[in-house]
This record gives C-alpha cells, sequence and structure tokens, in this order.
C-alpha cells in the first residue's frame, strides 16, 4: 500500500481532473513516479501532453478534498492501493490503461485471490434472485471470491449469500467509499468490510453518477477471470460489464431463461454472440479452474517465500515448471518493457492466452509488470 511519504503525491494525480488511466500511462513514459510528476515542471508536464488546468491541480490540489481523503485513509482498514503495490489487483495490472490508484476498505490480501464477477439486473426476478444466491454461495465455498457492484437485485444477493456460505467478496462501487449506494446496502457494506472487501476508484465524497458506472462494470471485470451474468435485460448495465470482460481475455457465462422472460434476452444475445451458457455452478468451476488452481499455487508459492516482501522483493527460484506455450511467451518478452499488443502479435496466441499467462509469469517471478500494459522479463528468470 502506499506509503505515507508518497501517498498525498498518489491522491494530487487521482484527484487531477481529466487524469484518467490513459493519461496516466503516458505520464509513465515520462516520469518513473509520483513524486517525478509533482516535482517536474510546467514545461515538462506541458510536453507530457497535461493542460494548464490538470498542472495545476496536480501541483496544488484542493485542500479540503486532499484532507477528506487523508481523513478517510486513517483508519487502519481503509487503504490507498496504487499500481506500485503489492496487493493491486494482479488482473487488473493486465488490461488496458489499469487505473493508477484504488480506494480500499476491508481486507486487500482477497484482491489477490482468484476472482469471478457475477452480474444481473436490479430488478431480478425470484428464480434469476436464486440463481445469483445459489451460484454465489456454491462457488465461494470452492474458494473464488465473488466479486459485484453492490447494486440492488442480484449483486447486493450475490454478496450476501457469498458472505452467508463463509466466503469472501469484493464490492466495487461507483461512489467514494464513504457513500453507500444504495442506502439500504449499508448493512451489507458493513459486512463485506469485514469479510472482504469494498473497492472505488473515486476518491471519498464522490456522490452516484450515472457517467460513473461504467468505469465500476470496468473494474469489476478486469479484476476477475470470468463474468456470470445471471439475469440480464436488452439495455442492463450488466451487458457493459461482459462485453468489457470479453474485451479484456476473461471468459463470460450467462444463464439461460425462459423466452417468456424480457430479464433473459440479455443473457440469450451473450450466448449467441459466444458467451458459454451455464447451468451449474459446476460447470463454472470447470471452466475456472484450471487457471483459478495455477493462480492459487502461484501465490501461494510467492507469498510463502517472505511474506513481509513486496512482489518486488528478491525472490527464491521460480516454483511453477513452464509449459511450451509459456515458453513461447517469455521467448518473444525482451528485457525492456514491451507491450501486449506487440506480444500478442510475436506469440500469435490469443489475447485471453496471453493476459492468463502473463499473469502466472509475473506472480512466478519470470516478467514484471509496468504501466501502460507492458511486462518486461526477469533476470533470473529461465
Amino acid at each position: 500500500m502506499a506509503s505515507r511519504s508518497t501517498v498525498s503525491d498518489w491522491l494530487a494525480l487521482v484527484l487531477a481532473p481529466g487524469l484518467g488511466t490513459r493519461r496516466f500511462a503516458e505520464l509513465s513514459e515520462y516520469f518513473d513516479s509520483p513524486s517525478g510528476w509533482i516535482e517536474a515542471s510546467d514545461r515538462d508536464l506541458l510536453n507530457a501532453g497535461l493542460n494548464r488546468n490538470q498542472i495545476r491541480a496536480l501541483h496544488h490540489p484542493d485542500p479540503e478534498t486532499m484532507q477528506r481523503c487523508l481523513d478517510w485513509l486513517a483508519p487502519e482498514d481503509h487503504h490507498l492501493i496504487t499500481l506500485e503495490d503489492d496487493y493491486y489487483p494482479p488482473l487488473l495490472r493486465d488490461i488496458a490503461d489499469p487505473p493508477p490508484a484504488l480506494f480500499v476498505a476491508g481486507q486487500p490480501d482477497c484482491l489477490l485471490s482468484p476472482q469471478l464477477a457475477i452480474v444481473g439486473s436490479r430488478n431480478a426476478t425470484a428464480g434469476g434472485l436464486d440463481h445469483a444466491r445459489s451460484f454465489a454461495a456454491t462457488l465461494a465455498s470452492a474458494g473464488l471470491v465473488i466479486t459485484s457492484g453492490l447494486a440492488a437485485g442480484v449483486d447486493g444477493n450475490a454478496h450476501a449469500a457469498c458472505l452467508d456460505a463463509g466466503g469472501r467478496t469484493v464490492a466495487v462501487a461507483g461512489t467514494g467509499l464513504d457513500r453507500v449506494y444504495p442506502a439500504r446496502h449499508r448493512d451489507l457494506a458493513q459486512r463485506i468490510v469485514r469479510q472482504g472487501a469494498l473497492v472505488s476508484t473515486f476518491p471519498p465524497g464522490t456522490e452516484p453518477r450515472a457517467g460513473h458506472f461504467p468505469a465500476r462494470n470496468r473494474l469489476i471485470s478486469g479484476m476477475s477471470l470470468g463474468t456470470l451474468v445471471v439475469e440480464a435485460g436488452q439495455r442492463s448495465g450488466s451487458l457493459i460489464t461482459a462485453r468489457l470482460a470479453s474485451e479484456q481475455g476473461r471468459e463470460v457465462f450467462a444463464i439461460p431463461g425462459s423466452v417468456h422472460n424480457p430479464l433473459a434476452r440479455g443473457c440469450h444475445r451473450l450466448i449467441r454472440e459466444g458467451a458459454k451458457l451455464i447451468e451449474t455452478a459446476e460447470e463454472v468451476l470447470e471452466e475456472l479452474r484450471p487457471l483459478a488452481g495455477q493462480l492459487g499455487l502461484a501465490l501461494a508459492a510467492r507469498l510463502a517465500t517472505n511474506p513481509d516482501e513486496g512482489l518486488d522483493s528478491e525472490r527464491a527460484a521460480p516454483h511453477v515448471k513452464l509449459d511450451e506455450e509459456q515458453r513461447r511467451l517469455l521467448d518473444a518478452i525482451g528485457y525492456d518493457p514491451t507491450p501486449v499488443d506487440e506480444i500478442i502479435r510475436r506469440t500469435q496466441l490469443t489475447t485471453a492466452a496471453v493476459s492468463s499467462m502473463l499473469l502466472l509469469l509475473e506472480l512466478d517471478g519470470h516478467v514484471t509488470a509496468h504501466a501502460g500494459g507492458r511486462y518486461s522479463r526477469t533476470h533470473q528468470g529461465p
């Protein structure tokens, strides 16, 4: 997690208007760290592509907003997790333009575990809610962290069932974490903090707005191995999450329903477009178990070397034997940072295959992730 010496620099970046994930990646090409951005001259920042309003905000963040963020971060279970931190979700690093920092309330270690997103309609049918609860409980009991958006309907039922089953869940908010939306989920949010994590890219004080939820959905799919859509109408926001998951090279699952149910039409559309038709939780596990199992083993081996050291510390020899495709991918990566698109071009592997293999290679110390979706080979790699 961001040290106290740098947290203000990261917050200045988060609070500056118009500095989205893509601009952050561009800044990272010019400066190695947030302190470099803060200390840079106006001319250097202009050359890096910032406008004068952004430069002013970066050098002189609003003191009231900055203090609100620092006050929110004071409790021990409130965190600012940045791209430099050990607890940054490993799969999220692999998406194009990952968010530079996350506000997290609760248990940040659950962000390192294999996650499955369960999403669906806010106005789900009784059958849809039953599916959400049943799938969430079974998959959580199997060891997956259940990730969703804390919304009414499918989201809230998936979170609650996961907790009731003794599992862990991640709720991604479209607000600051000093707000709970919808308000009726305050008790649920408190349970999640104790048994999982609330996550947001938005600073404390941010109210719910329609424009925030696509970014929330991108985070839900980006942290997860796959996305399961339980019920969705033709215009459901869950379809956005599914589309983002597909673009990120992740699995997309959909539960079919009656042809007479308008909330089944979104799922049927996803299935026509290539999503995997799912009837039981065991089918999801069958699809995810190979990757989730390798991810869990890689994480366990990595953290067992020294749980007090960061991900960039010296590590023991790699623990996972590389298969032919992993060696092929590793051979396509040099010691200078290489964009994922270039790695895909060199290997002729699918985006999904490259994303999953890069994650495992990073977790076992063969490659290092850099800002902007770039990777370099480590010297201890084979």
